[in-house]
Order: structure tokens, then sequence, then C-alpha cells
């Protein structure tokens, strides 16, 4: 993604991509059927948490923890194995990312070496900074289990690394009046792209990409989490979609963010069933 240039505001002009205006009306009318709904003025607190169970699942599946919801909340300790810990970092960076919205929009570098940290505690020294050249990149050790990485991508080098998260950066700290989906789309799919950090890339994209949604007021109790839509896409999905981002094109772009928009509505309905059974009394 190019963030130099003439336009003012370059991420405004990708909503006048092909099919991206009707993505960003069909996510706002799936989050507005979630806020509309009765069980939000009395429970919002229980659909909150039960959406960032749900999104931390959806997240460590695509990095190689495909668990049960059940199993993810009856665990207490997240430490066993390769898998466990894959899924209490994706519990860490949901519970994390609330609390770096105020940050994120003055420091979002700073945001996105915390957010490493956090996903990967137990990495020493190679944690909370961009990888250098000659450095390896692993999503998780149970990604690398599980078969060929879900990014094949070439991986930029370390300078264009560097380049572009500053050009993200200041994209981000300048704000402007491109809708939130396609913020967090190119936020989520820039950092997939650079896989800026030795480990962990996905887990930490997605969770920018849910605190773009939330910060930005679309989505502002955390209830529509887009980690659930991805993961219910799918693998294969999903690095399609991410190809036709890193190509650059317009149909390409426009077929990263309508995607990225289909998640967020896959969370949406997570959390609209979820209302629905607690009305019943069945959750």
């Amino acid at each position: 993604m190019s963030t130099t240039g003439g336009n003012a505001d370059p991420l405004a002009a990708l909503g006048s991509l092909p099919g991206v205006a009707e993505s960003v009306e069909s996510v706002r009318k799936a989050v507005d059927r979630v806020y509309g709904h009765r069980i939000m003025r009395r429970r919002s607190n229980a659909i909150t948490s039960e959406a960032a169970l749900r999104g931390a699942r959806g997240s460590a599946a695509l990095s190689g923890a495909d668990w049960a919801l059940e199993e993810v909340r009856r665990r207490a300790d997240f430490s066993g194995d390769d898998e466990a810990r894959v899924v209490g970092s994706a519990l860490r960076l949901t519970a994390e990312a609330g609390q770096l919205l105020s940050i994120w929009r003055q420091s979002p570098l700073r945001v996105l070496a915390r957010l490493h940290l956090v996903a990967a505690a137990d990495k020493g020294d190679v944690v909370g900074r961009p990888r250098r050249d000659g450095e390896s990149v692993i999503e998780t050790p149970a990604a690398a289990a599980a078969g060929p990485p879900l990014i094949g991508l070439p991986l930029p080098d370390a300078a264009e690394v560097e380049g572009r998260l500053d050009g993200l950066a200041r994209l981000v700290i300048a704000g402007g009046s491109a809708p939130a989906l396609v913020t967090a789309a190119i936020v989520h799919g820039e950092l997939l792209a650079l896989r800026p950090f030795g480990s962990h890339n996905g887990l930490v994209a997605r969770a920018a990409e849910r605190i773009v949604l939330v910060g930005s007021g679309l989505d502002p109790k955390s209830v529509c989490p887009a980690e659930v839509g991805h993961g219910e896409l799918g693998r294969a999905a999903y690095a399609s979609a991410l190809e036709g981002y890193v190509s650059g094109t317009p149909e390409g772009v426009a077929t990263w963010i309508a995607h990225c928009g289909r998640a967020i509505e896959l969370g949406a309905r997570e959390s609209t069933a979820v209302c629905e059974a607690l009305q019943r009394g069945a959750a």
C-alpha cells in the first residue's frame, strides 16, 4: 500500500473502490442490529465479555489453536503446550486492546510494540521490536506444526517494513474521513503483509483491527468481534483475500476490504445470537 502522494486522505479514496461503499453500509446495518437489541440496554457488559472470549478463540484458530469455545472457557492455565500458549496470547491481546485505545491515535507504533510484547511474552530480546534482516518469522510454534504458513507471501525486508510502518502510523495519527471498515482493513492488511515482528503477527494484526473498530466509534462496546468472522470464513479465504490486498490492484484491495467487512458482519451476527440466547434465558 502506498502512503505517499498528493491525496490528503488516501484512505478515504479507497471508499470509492467498487463494492466498498456497499460493504461499509452492510457492516453498519449489522452493527446497528446488535446495538439495537433490547438485551444490549440491560446486559451490554455480558455481551462484551462473551464477544471478547469468542473473538480470542477465532483469532487463535487462525494462528494454530482451533479449540472449541467451551474448552477456551473452562481453561484457567494456558501455559501447558504450544496450542494453549496461542490461546493465552489471544486472550491477553483481547484484554489489552481495550487498554490501548487512547494511545493508538497518538502513537500507533507504540501500541503495536505493546501488543507484540503481550502476545509473545516468552520470546526474549526479540519481543516488542520490528524484526531485522536475517531474522526468521514464525506465527506460532502451533501454527508451524499444523502445516504450511497461513501467509506464504514474500517477506518484505527490514527497510521496507520500517518505511511502511512509519507511513501507516502517519495515516492513523492524521485521521481523516475514511470509514472505520476501510481503516481497520488497511491496518490489518498492512500488518499481515509486512509481518513486522518475528512472531505472532496475525494475532497482533487482528488485535489492531479490533482497536480501530472500537476506537472509531463503529463498535464502541466491542461487541462485534471480527476475529469470529475471520475464523469462520476460514484460512483459505483469509489468505486469498490478503493476496488481493498485496497485489495493490483496485480489485484486490476492494476484495480485502469486503472480506474484512464480511468478518465484522459475522461477528455481529454471533453477538446477536448471544443476545437472543440471553433473552430466552438459555445463556
